[in-house]
């Protein structure tokens, strides 16, 4: 039944070869089964008796035929295979949701309709056509010099920050920079993230340490007295606005949690400023890392939020005091962001499209909420829900005020289509008790589709 392709590029001899060790690997060659002796097989499929012998050897010399002398060739077992077996590998197939939903009040998203798509194409011409060797040679493992020097200065503009480009590590994503900054701080320290927080950051730091516990969160943010319970010595918090409670840390927190910072040498904050870019109305709060004259705030951004879910380029800045064991242990690793990249990002900063881009989705975002709120407000839902959330971010807490748990709020919202989320799914200590409490998102959508949204809710709830 095989068939030889003669204007192919791959050698006959090598296609033979491969059809009978395919053969043999699926069993239906078996074990100690006799093959078609050199000149058979040369008159059958019209090829010289030299190019069967050539594929013979190649089997043979790898194990998958024997020569018997005076007999032929016969197929050698191949532990784990049998005749009619098959040897395919399994596809492990990404895992779908359950259930198609028609809505999504997913707190992940961002309106990527509202991307700057011809400033992008048009910078990635300019990085194209001037870039030259910069963009096909590798860059410093701290990222290109200008955008360094373009992120330094927008955070002297906008955050009040007095930071140096040498100071600032540009990487793929807060994920991978977290990595980095558990390397440089020590495995073995006891780390802190927010419990409830993002899970993905719990998961992280318990991938990398096995020393990581929760901080207990108020209504102020994360609780100095349990850092102090908790013998924590790096915390990682969310001040500007955690997540998914929407606090925001006031200044006398601030200070009581970096004078715990002060009280040990060993004691250090990891400050994730993740989307204080969207603090919908009043001034932003000052960051630690503002506050700060000891060097014990890592200060972490990334402009996935900022710009779209799959722009992969996040930064830190490392307190000078640090830099020297950064480069003596770390100084190794390359950048994971693509130089083409992080130049068309440096030239969208330093030429402000990045600060008219931020100011358009602040409006857009502040709206969106403002649409949102009032159509809840004007809803018989206002009669058994309580809306709650700060000025910053894009998501919102409804809490219920009729007693409805968590998990009936959620499944009532999946029969008409509409995903929400439990509070308790962001709890990663064990602390995940029904709280009667969702968390939406509206980043990702429409005044439409809220609207349909909240309808749909009305129909679940009500």
């Amino acid at each position: 039944m095989f068939t030889l392709t003669f204007n192919n590029d791959k050698p006959l001899y090598e296609q033979l070869y491969s059809y009978v060790r395919e053969e043999i690997e699926q069993g239906r060659i078996g074990p100690g089964e006799k093959l078609p002796s050199k000149r058979t097989l040369s008159a059958h499929l019209k090829i010289s008796v030299v190019t069967v012998e050539t594929a013979y050897a190649l089997l043979a010399s790898e194990g998958y035929i024997y020569s018997a002398p005076g007999s032929g060739y016969y197929a050698e077992r191949i532990p784990g295979r049998m005749r009619g077996q098959t040897t395919s590998r399994p596809i492990l197939r990404e895992r779908q949701s359950e259930r198609e939903y028609s809505i999504d009040f997913s707190t992940n998203r961002a309106d990527t309709a509202c991307f700057p798509f011809s400033v992008w194409a048009k910078l990635s011409r300019e990085i194209l056509s001037s870039g030259g060797e910069e963009l096909l040679n590798t860059c410093s493992g701290k990222g290109v010099y200008a955008l360094r020097q373009a992120i330094g200065d927008y955070l002297r503009s906008f955050r009040g920050l007095d930071v140096y480009p040498e100071q600032i590590v540009v990487g793929a994503g807060s994920e991978y920079l977290t990595g980095l900054l558990i390397q440089l701080l020590g495995r073995d320290k006891i780390y802190g993230v927010e419990d409830p927080g993002y899970v993905k950051t719990q998961r992280v730091f318990s991938a990398n340490c096995p020393g990581v516990r929760p901080i207990a969160v108020d209504g102020s943010g994360a609780r100095l007295d349990s850092l102090v319970a908790q013998g924590i010595q790096v915390a990682h918090i969310t001040p500007s606005h955690h997540f998914p409670l929407g606090t925001v840390m006031p200044a006398a927190r601030r200070h009581e949690i970096l004078s715990w910072a002060r009280g040990s040498e060993d004691r250090y904050i990891i400050e994730d400023d993740y989307d204080s870019d969207f603090r919908l109305y009043g001034r932003p709060m000052p960051t630690l890392l503002s506050l700060d004259c000891s060097g014990k705030v890592l200060y972490l951004n990334t402009f996935t939020k900022s710009l779209a879910p799959s722009m992969r380029i996040g930064y830190m800045v490392i307190p000078p005091e640090l830099l020297e064991g950064f480069e003596k242990r770390l100084g190794f690793y390359a950048c994971t962001v693509p130089v083409f990249e992080q130049l068309i990002l440096a030239e969208f900063l330093k030429r402000g499209y990045f600060e008219r881009h931020i100011s358009r989705m602040r409006k857009l975002y502040a709206s969106r909420r403002s649409h949102f709120v009032k159509a809840l407000e004007n809803s018989p839902l206002s009669q058994v829900l309580e809306v709650k959330g700060s000025n910053v971010g894009t998501h919102l807490l409804l809490s219920s005020k009729n007693g409805r748990s968590e998990k009936e709020l959620v499944e009532l919202a999946a029969r008409e289509g509409v995903r929400v989320y439990g509070l308790s799914e962001y709890y990663s200590f064990g602390e995940n008790r029904d709280r009667g409490c969702i968390i939406v998102g509206y980043s990702g959508m429409s005044a439409q589709e809220i609207s349909r949204g909240v309808s749909a809710l009305e129909r679940a709830w009500l």
